[in-house]
């Protein structure tokens, strides 16, 4: 949209409306909601006045830079307020709990994630506190092989608080400075399972919480992220599968709806297959 307006050799109201227009068609097919986007377009309409403006200003400019200002505003509400965003850090040991619903991609992404930090320099360690799915303590223990880092759980013990707690003790004692709870996937209408979610928070105190989120679900999103967000302290968002469909419109800006942070995509199963999601950056790139 942005393109066919520059090729315009005079932009006036009609080119303005056709490239809103656009914008609007293109978010609409990625299911971004229809409430954003009819904000979106408000909100440039106002930042642009194309009659107001004092000959020798890029009518261009002004117009991409308001786009661009909009789309980060929608990806992320708290665009310009400092951050208060929780990191782990080397030498201090840090607590974080994955929750999400079943399939979303939870044990893959925990090992990403703990790969991603073991690449910088800290000492992952992985509980399976999912007792829950069958298999799921193998899949945790076989993805944790593959990247050479430790990993806690047990075949015999049923209580997933008593397996959080001792595993949570085990690589403290380690001195691993970044203990990854990998929990049972659950959905926003299983009352008890949100209750054993609490108990496993109340009972590790995480530093962060993770709610991990396939993007195929789309706009549905909103509601998912809200119902965990309200049993725990969601801090950020992994969003899985971003390859190959168009619902990661969607699930990007109900996510932003919530006022949650989107802080990495995750693509296909491979280790690698995993970006840190930074706003400006990734509208950057559309544009």
């Amino acid at each position: 949209a942005l393109q066919n307006m520059s090729n315009s050799t005079v932009i006036d109201e009609a080119v303005f409306h056709d490239c809103l227009n656009e914008i609007n068609r293109a978010l609409l097919q990625a299911d971004v909601q229809f409430e954003l986007i009819r904000n979106m377009h408000a909100n440039i309409k106002n930042i642009v006045n194309l009659d107001g403006l004092a000959a020798g200003h890029s009518k261009r400019k002004i117009i991409q830079q308001a786009v661009f200002d909009e789309l980060c505003k929608m990806l992320d509400p708290t665009t310009g307020m400092k951050s208060s965003f929780f990191v782990p850090k080397k030498g201090k040991t840090s607590v974080v709990m994955f929750v999400g619903l079943q399939g979303s991609g939870k044990t893959t992404t925990c090992t990403k994630y703990a790969h991603y930090y073991q690449k910088k320099g800290l000492k992952p360690g992985l509980v399976c506190a999912d007792t829950f799915r069958a298999g799921a303590f193998d899949q945790l223990k076989q993805n944790a092989t593959k990247a050479n880092i430790p990993f806690y759980g047990s075949h015999m013990e049923s209580d997933p608080v008593k397996i959080a707690v001792e595993g949570v003790e085990r690589f403290k004692e380690e001195n691993c400075d970044l203990i990854i709870l990998d929990t049972s996937g659950r959905h926003k209408q299983e009352a008890a399972l949100f209750e054993e979610m609490r108990q496993l928070s109340e009972a590790t105190k995480p530093d962060l919480v993770i709610f991990v989120m396939d993007s195929s679900i789309g706009q549905a999103a909103f509601g998912q992220a809200q119902a965990f967000k309200q049993s725990v302290a969601v801090g950020a968002v992994i969003i899985t599968k971003m390859d190959g469909h168009a619902k990661g419109g969607g699930s990007l800006s109900a996510v932003a709806a919530t006022k949650s942070h989107v802080i990495f995509l995750g693509t296909g199963e491979h280790m690698d297959e995993f970006e840190v999601f930074e706003v400006r950056p990734f509208v950057r790139r559309l544009l």
